[in-house]
């Protein structure tokens, strides 16, 4: 497996996440890596049988969650356990993915998070344009975390 080294900025980004203590610094485990990406692209590969708005949403959100897993577990880190978790997930994937077009993906996947929390805690279903936003961005950042992390 290769794994594209992170550049200097990439660098600095994630470790400011580790001396805000949204991220811990952990052994990289590939192997870890490759179980989230091949539930991501199981994910993915599904999203065409459901016929519910809100279940695919919930599908391809996870799918963006396994792909920042991967990632995690790749480079070595993993978020700090409590509250904040998805949102430290978010940072991380906009540090990864600073480029063009996975970088649109990675800013998007915060506004995924805060429309998934307000259809699980305050009862507001997503709508279809939503559900097709957060399948197109799961595809873009299971595509790019491919690349990144070649097996």
């Amino acid at each position: 497996m290769a794994l594209t080294p992170l550049t200097r900025v990439q660098q600095a980004t994630i470790l400011a996440l580790v001396e805000a203590r949204r991220l811990d610094v952990v052994p990289a485990d590939l192997a870890r890596a490759t179980s989230f990406l091949r539930q991501a692209e199981e994910r993915l590969t599904q999203l065409p049988l459901l016929t519910s708005v809100v279940v695919r949403y919930g599908i391809a959100y996870d799918a963006c969650h396994d792909v920042g897993e991967a990632l995690l577990a790749a480079y070595g880190f993993r978020t700090t356990n409590g509250p904040g978790q998805h949102e430290a997930l978010g940072r991380y994937l906009r540090a990864i993915f600073d480029k063009p077009p996975a970088e649109r993906a990675a800013r998007e996947f915060d506004r995924l998070r805060r429309a998934r929390n307000q259809d699980r805690y305050e009862a507001k279903p997503v709508g279809a344009a939503a559900t097709e936003k957060a399948e197109q961005v799961a595809r873009m950042l299971f595509e790019a975390a491919v690349v990144r992390v070649a097996p």
